[in-house]
């Protein structure tokens, strides 16, 4: 341990040395094809910090009175407390369940819903079935009811609310200000829903065509982009009074495997990492980030032998300790395949405390996880003292994110938002620019069905025929995310007049045509598209990510 322990201190030293890098991106070009010179890049030297304003810390006060509250707790209910399962339903019973163990609450995932618009009136109805049963206990603090609804790819309830694309759509737009406008959005509309907690943002710096997990779900490759729209959103989330959890620690987006099927190795050296990886959540505990998840990657630089989850090398030593990280950590899903691989649910809940988690999120198996850590306790493995501070930094922290449902909060309320983010960040990377691109009719190829009709209703609504013998315009998936697999969305690459990439922009580099990239499907993102194609808007965005030859930054300007 004390050789990690020396490598972790190595890594925050430098942390605290290293700028951010990137520069604001600066307006390219006004007419002919769009310009290759990158408005940023993760090369460019440290210019401007990823500056936001700091987040308040909890108080004294603050976490005086949550450690009263929980000190009365039995052993077992304390266990019980930190673990947030997913039930697989809200309904009667699951609050039921959660009453009788003393659950903080749950994660509520798509299969706990039903299909349709109907998955908004009973997640409002079941949520508050859940935090009824937390206060009907005795516990006077707000249940930990968390979805992860980051947008795009990830997102567990579709309309009626309002659909906003992935982080990289406002990496492309470049700006923070976005961001924060899209999190306040999506979380007064899911407050309004009766949730407290959402598992976002995604501060991981992706890589590009080789990170099979984070794709279109990071901002972007420069890790000063990447800080700039994670601390929009948190700013966002927060003023809408949900609680954000910034993850996933220390970073997923360069990792070539992917944890929900095994474990997954991060062989980068901490030179790499403190450069790339580890800069946005250095920023996020300097602008005092409320929550963090840890990834259950395993930092070879670090230790070699446990996933950051379980290690404490990772968890304490270097983000506690080194980083100076005081907020709430918790843990990406105990139920994914790098932990269930080759340890139970009580083992692996048990290692995540002494590495220095907080929240022990949906364990494979909640009862046995309560058991083994109250056993932990009996048998001196982990004092009852650690059980206490880890539920009252819980308690504290989601007693000064949780606030009143906004009055904004109406689902679908704000389709303006959506508009904006899907026309300031759709990125033509080649093609005459500002110029119609498209004649009296299209006809539309490649995603999904759905995509195709969403297209072709766009194209109709602003006058263009859709037929079999106008301009081809095909639309490049590239594989939409859903835990452990990337199930096709269409062609990754295609020969078309017009190719529009609707997920990560990197088929664009084996396709030839007119290239946009889109990073989303929304219903926003298809009318903005067919503006563009009629040349009666200018596609502004700057690519987040390089694409084959063409550099991050490229695009046809502001």
């Amino acid at each position: 341990m004390k050789t990690t322990r020396r490598i972790a201190f190595a890594a925050a030293v430098a942390l605290g040395a290293a700028g951010c890098t990137g520069a604001a991106p600066t307006a390219q070009g006004t007419s002919g094809a769009p310009s290759a010179t990158p408005r940023s890049s993760a090369a460019s030297p440290a210019t401007t910090p990823a500056a936001s304003p700091t987040v308040p810390r909890l108080s004294q006060a603050q976490r005086r009175r949550a450690a009263a509250d929980v000190a009365p707790l039995s052993t077992a209910a304390l266990a019980a407390q930190l673990v947030v399962p997913d039930l697989g339903s809200i309904d009667a019973g699951a609050a039921a369940t959660v009453r009788q163990q003393g659950y903080g609450g749950v994660v509520v995932m798509r299969n706990a819903l039903p299909a349709g618009p109907a998955a908004a009136g009973a997640a409002k109805a079941g949520n508050a079935r859940i935090s009824a049963a937390v206060t009907a206990s005795g516990r006077r603090w707000p249940a930990f009811v968390a979805v992860d609804q980051e947008g795009g790819t990830v997102t567990r309830l579709d309309a009626p609310l309002t659909q906003f694309p992935g982080a990289m759509a406002l990496g492309a737009a470049g700006s923070a200000g976005l961001a924060a406008k899209v999190g306040r959005a999506s979380g007064a509309e899911l407050r309004g829903l009766g949730f407290t907690v959402v598992m976002a943002p995604d501060a991981d710096v992706t890589i590009g065509a080789a990170d099979p997990t984070i794709g279109v779900r990071s901002p972007g490759s420069d890790p000063a982009l990447v800080s700039r729209i994670a601390a929009g959103y948190v700013r966002g989330y927060r003023q809408s009074g949900i609680l954000p959890v910034v993850k996933h620690f220390p970073g997923h987006g360069s990792v070539r495997g992917d944890t929900h099927t095994g474990l997954a190795r991060q062989d980068a050296d901490l030179a790499a990492l403190t450069k790339r990886d580890l800069v946005p959540f250095r920023d996020a505990v300097k602008a005092g980030a409320p929550a963090v998840m840890t990834a259950h990657v395993i930092l070879d630089a670090v230790d070699r032998q446990r996933p950051a989850s379980l290690s404490r090398a990772v968890t304490t030593d270097l983000l506690r300790d080194k980083l100076g990280y005081q907020g709430l950590i918790v843990t990406d899903a105990l139920n994914m395949g790098a932990i269930t691989e080759g340890i139970g649910a009580g083992e692996a809940a048990v290692r995540a405390l002494e590495a220095g988690a907080d929240v022990l999120l949906m364990p494979a198996d909640p009862a046995a996880a309560v058991s083994a850590i109250e056993d932990a306790v009996t048998t001196g493995r982990i004092s009852r003292s650690r059980l206490e501070a880890s539920a009252a930094l819980m308690v504290a922290t989601l007693r000064a994110n949780v606030a009143a449902v906004p009055k904004d909060s109406a689902p679908g309320s704000h389709g303006n938002i959506a508009r904006e983010v899907a026309t300031s960040s759709l990125t033509q990377i080649s093609g005459r620019c500002g110029r119609r691109l498209v004649g009296r009719s299209i006809t539309p190829s490649g995603g999904t069905a759905a995509d195709r009709a969403a297209l072709a209703a766009a194209a109709k609504r602003a006058g263009l025929r859709v037929n079999d013998t106008g301009t081809t315009v095909a639309l490049l998936g590239g594989g939409v995310y859903r835990a452990g697999s990337a199930r096709s969305s269409g062609a990754t690459s295609a020969t078309a007049d017009v190719l529009v990439a609707l997920d990560v922009p990197y088929g664009l580099a084996s396709s030839k045509g007119v290239k946009i990239a889109a990073y989303g499907r929304t219903p926003a993102t298809f009318t903005a598209v067919v503006d563009v194609l009629l040349g009666r808007s200018r596609a502004p965005g700057a690519l987040p990510v390089a694409v084959g030859s063409v550099q991050a930054g490229a695009g046809c300007g502001r």
